[in-house]
């Protein structure tokens, strides 16, 4: 069978235009996934834990700050009696401080899990709503990749989201309680110019202020490209795996066509793209380094140099000189944590931009063309599938039935056909309600579920009795009829894999996978059976059997075959055509909000064949 342009979507994929969400989007979107999970009352009663930790460490550190001025006196004075007494507080501290930074460990591995838990489930809750996985990957860029989104990107963001958030309040406390204590020290600091003598009032908290709000500024230029270049890496990374994994999909094709070389450079290329963008990232990296290590050298004698006038100047001790000292390094410590982590958070405002787009785009899928006129669904109480003036749109064109009104009552076989280009995979998922723009009116039959068939079939992982089992309901046979409707389509060499766990669309070939599909529709028995293809692979003699099977065991069932029109007319005795007409009602562009960094999929448009 050629590649057909229906094999994945059957129309052309629908372009969006991109526009960027905002940060405060991003935040609210992700404040709403966490308020709405179950997950919340842990997540709160964690938060609390930390908050409490961190203050109890920051009592433990005021402590230790304070113990600085008693012990060092005692070096000053050669105290040994003193100076063991010291050291016996130091101890009690320490092993305090010690006893909650384990608890502070805890806790945030703890904070990480049930974070990324909430934000992980939530996701897949979003994207396995009905029909909305379909139409993300339909939706431009944004759909590229939702895996990554999912897996490591929302990973990666609780993990940098913990780290930083824990870092930012315990920093925030941690200057809330300094702040005071280096104000007193610094309140009876006199500087004397000749004759002259100037007092400001807690002149070691300015300096802090001061110095640490220039480097944080200096950093702040330097490192914002980094939110670019590190969003623009995640994306390569996505690309060079995902060519990695349709590599390892396709490796059969592949040898077959000696298409090596060419899946080489396809790879080589992908990495060329990553290893450019971690340059970048490296780049900005390096110029960063130059502003963060330099503050920090200077931060080593910077509080000595400020307070050394006052020391010099015989207005403080030695011990209040080193209190002095350790109270600015923690204000300062406080002060620079922006600096400190301004590499962790431009890569946490990338991550954040891509897991949190994506929630978006995910809610506005629903209202994807909103503008669009939609086909009408309703139900007949009379039990029949009717089509009144169906057209689908698509970026091509409109699709429909040649007739404009078409009436399927329940045991008729239909067979649905058209030229090549018609759309006939657009017209089945139409039906299906995967594909609802157009106009017209579907019918259903009420109180029906039809059993949609797609051109390749789904099996979950697990035994054979499983995916006997999925989609459409629940199947009520035996073993022995299992074995029965196996045989019947030529695969009773499965009847002895029941409770044996594989992947089966690796073990089966593509027609094999075919028949396992209609062997599970037999077990099913539904009313209503609407076919997108999956006979046209058959030769002829498995067609029979096939055919011949559907004849005994869904005798009753009214099925809709779309395909190519090459099958028994005694099975499906009414056909209908579907034509194509390029003039007709098209899909507009939509606009989706995506990453405004991530480019569009360079997909090619496929045409049926």
């Amino acid at each position: 069978m050629a590649d057909h342009p229906d094999n994945e979507a059957g129309f052309r994929p629908v372009e969006a235009a991109v526009e960027a969400s905002s940060l405060r989007d991003q935040l609210t979107t992700i404040r709403r996934a966490l308020t709405t999970s179950p997950m919340r009352k842990k997540l709160l009663w964690a938060c609390i834990g930390m908050a409490a930790v961190i203050v109890a460490t920051s009592i433990g550190q005021v402590l230790l700050n304070r113990w600085n001025q008693p012990f060092y006196d005692a070096l000053a004075r050669r105290d040994m009696e003193d100076f063991l007494h010291q050291l016996l507080v130091f101890a009690a501290i320490a092993g305090g401080l010690l006893v909650l930074n384990v608890g502070q460990t805890w806790l945030n591995q703890m904070m990480r899990l049930k974070l990324r838990e909430a934000l992980t489930l939530d996701l897949i809750g979003e994207w396995m709503r009905p029909a909305r996985a379909f139409r993300l990957a339909n939706a431009g860029a944004i759909g590229v990749n939702p895996d990554q989104r999912m897996q490591q990107d929302t990973g990666h963001l609780c993990d940098l989201s913990t780290d930083l958030g824990v870092g930012m309040l315990q920093s925030l406390i941690l200057l809330a309680s300094f702040v005071g204590i280096l104000w007193a020290l610094s309140s009876g600091f006199v500087f004397h110019f000749g004759g002259v003598s100037l007092a400001i009032p807690g002149y070691m908290v300015w300096a802090a202020i001061l110095y640490a709000g220039t480097a944080s500024w200096l950093s702040w230029l330097v490192g914002r490209p980094l939110i670019r270049f590190n969003s623009d890496r995640y994306t390569r990374e996505a690309e060079l795996r995902y060519s990695m994994v349709r590599v390892n999909e396709n490796v059969d094709a592949i040898a077959l066509a000696h298409g090596e070389p060419d899946a080489k450079r396809r790879l080589e290329l992908d990495l060329g793209t990553l290893l450019g963008a971690m340059r970048r990232i490296y780049g900005a990296q390096i110029n960063l380094s130059w502003v963060t290590d330099a503050y920090g050298w200077i931060t080593v004698v910077a509080p000595i140099l400020v307070a050394s006038p006052v020391y010099f100047a015989g207005d403080i001790s030695f011990g209040g000189l080193m209190m002095a000292v350790g109270a600015f390094n923690q204000v300062n410590s406080s002060l620079r944590w922006f600096i400190s982590n301004i590499s962790g958070i431009a890569d946490w405002r990338a991550t954040l931009m891509r897991v949190a787009d994506f929630r978006i785009a995910l809610g506005e899928t629903d209202v994807l063309h909103h503008t669009e006129r939609r086909i009408e669904f309703g139900e007949n109480p009379d039990g029949r599938l009717t089509f009144e003036k169906l057209e689908v749109a698509s970026p091509d064109g409109c699709t429909k039935l040649a007739e404009p009104h078409v009436e399927i009552r329940a045991g008729e076989r239909v067979m649905v056909t058209g030229d090549p280009r018609a759309g006939k995979t657009l017209f089945f998922r139409a039906i299906a309600g995967l594909w609802p723009w157009g106009s017209g009116r579907i019918g259903m039959p009420a109180g029906e579920a039809p059993i949609f068939v797609p051109r390749t079939p789904y099996f979950p992982l697990g035994t054979l009795r499983v995916v006997l089992n999925h989609a459409g309901g629940a199947v009520t046979a035996d073993d022995t009829d299992i074995s029965a409707v196996l045989a019947e389509v030529g695969l009773g060499r499965l009847s002895s894999s029941l409770d044996r766990f594989a992947r089966w669309e690796r073990e089966l070939s593509d027609d094999e996978q075919r028949l396992l599909a209609f062997a599970r529709l037999a077990l099913l028995r539904p009313k209503w059976v609407i076919i997108d293809e999956a006979l046209d692979t058959f030769d002829g003699a498995t067609l029979r059997r096939v055919l011949s099977m559907l004849e005994r065991r869904l005798a009753d069932a009214a099925i809709l075959n779309i395909g190519r029109g090459l099958h028994n007319g005694q099975f499906f005795s009414r056909s209908l055509n579907i034509v194509k007409y390029a003039d007709g009602s098209s899909l507009r562009p939509a606009r989706v909000r995506a990453g405004a960094i991530e480019p569009p999929p360079a997909t090619a448009v496929r045409e049926e064949t």
